[in-house]
């Protein structure tokens, strides 16, 4: 099998490995006790936290660990608004770029329905990159509690105008939250942040480990109730041993990033090249130049998605379809939709950094033959179709505009 999946979780980096191994050993007891243990463990933890805060970099005291990059941006999110909920005379106003994570879109929502706040979702272009003008617009309008913007797409790889819309929300006195989830680890972490979230399987650290950043003098309080853990702002017992495999991991891969992230560039542009070549009726999405390394999505008319990633499986190929937030649910993609191309027939390669140059090319040479075996079902199927229907059969590949 070759895995192309590392955008939803990238393999555990052999630093990560070894540091989890370690940990569990000496990291395993209550960081919050006073005995030997307890102190060990709460050292370990301090040597992660600044390690991790070093490679984003914020102060160790800004950062906490979450379970999950999911419960970072939940806490980000809903702490920054509720925070400045009070002071904003009515209910506020939340700005988002349609083509964020599904957990901002679900925090968002869950103001709107709980709060009243009023959420706007700007647009993006052809390559999924945010509007910087309307965007700036919007954080322009009163009662306006924070700014959210991912520092590149998850799905389609775009590199976001994170420098230019950071400027336009400090004109404006609005904090701006930052989701390096799909580039920590692959590119340098952008600046002018008020708060940060990011996810550790992504970078190649386990599973059950995100990353909440708030700076300081930035408003935001505990949603939830809280205890004293991780500066009050995550409750529970941290998981030591995965929290310093998440620190090890970020580490090492920060270190490898040119030379792994140049061959992966290589690859992905032999797949963006090859893919329109050899598959008829298929475009390539997202920006070709600024991007992530190691992410290429397209889409084919006239098939299903799911079908593709099942028939890639059966060939020996892990891929992805769909909402890169919500794969297993069988949505389209909200990104896809947003940047108005197709939003069904899809496919994401996301390459981990081990990868085979032999197994891209082994991709490259099932693929056309496995398209056409699924539009050729299609084909049958609808020539099967009872004869009193008429009606001429819809490519499965429909065109979306985003609302504005």
């Amino acid at each position: 099998m070759a895995y192309f999946d590392a955008a939803s979780a990238e393999p555990l980096h052999r630093s990560g490995r070894e540091a989890l191994l370690a940990a569990l050993d000496e990291g395993w007891a209550d960081p919050a006790r006073l005995h030997r243990e307890g102190r060990r463990a709460q050292l370990l933890l301090d040597q992660a936290r600044e390690a991790m805060a070093a490679e984003v970099g914020c102060r160790p005291d800004e950062l906490s660990f979450t379970s999950s990059g999911t419960q970072a941006v939940h806490l980000a999110v809903l702490g920054a608004v509720q925070a400045r909920q009070s002071a904003a005379r009515g209910p506020g106003h939340l700005v988002a770029s349609a083509v964020e994570h599904s957990s901002v879109l679900a925090a968002a929502d869950w103001l709107a329905r709980r709060t009243g706040t009023a959420v706007t979702l700007t647009g993006v272009d052809q390559a999924g990159r945010a509007d910087v003008t309307e965007f700036a617009v919007a954080v322009q309008r009163d009662r306006t509690l924070l700014a959210c913007l991912q520092s590149a797409n998850q799905e389609v790889g775009t590199l976001q105008p994170v420098a230019e819309v950071t400027a336009a929300c400090q004109d404006c006195g609005v904090p701006l939250l930052v989701d390096i989830a799909a580039s920590a680890g692959r590119m340098p972490v952008p600046g002018g942040w008020a708060l940060l979230t990011a996810s550790a399987r992504k970078w190649g650290g386990p599973a059950g480990v995100g990353v909440l950043a708030v700076r300081k003098g930035t408003r935001w309080r505990e949603p939830f109730p809280a205890d004293d853990r991780e500066n009050r702002r995550v409750p529970g017992f941290p998981n030591v041993p995965a929290v310093l495999a998440a620190a090890a991991s970020l580490t090492a891969v920060s270190r490898e990033r040119g030379s792994t992230d140049t061959a992966l560039r290589a690859l992905v542009d032999r797949i963006r090249s090859e893919v329109p070549r050899t598959v008829p009726d298929s475009v390539v999405h997202g920006d070709p130049e600024a991007r992530l390394p190691h992410i290429v999505t397209f889409s084919c008319l006239y098939v299903d998605g799911e079908a593709l990633v099942t028939e890639l499986d059966r060939a020996g190929f892990s891929v992805s379809s769909g909402s890169a937030c919500a794969a297993g649910s069988g949505q389209p993609s909200h990104v896809l939709a947003a940047m108005g191309a197709l939003t069904h027939g899809n496919v994401r390669v996301s390459l981990p950094r081990d990868v085979r140059p032999a197994a891209v090319s082994e991709f490259l040479a099932v693929l056309p033959p496995i398209v056409a075996k699924v539009r050729d079902t299609v084909r049958a199927g609808t020539a099967a179709a009872p004869a009193s229907d008429s009606r001429s059969p819809e490519p499965s590949g429909t065109v979306n505009r985003p609302g504005r």
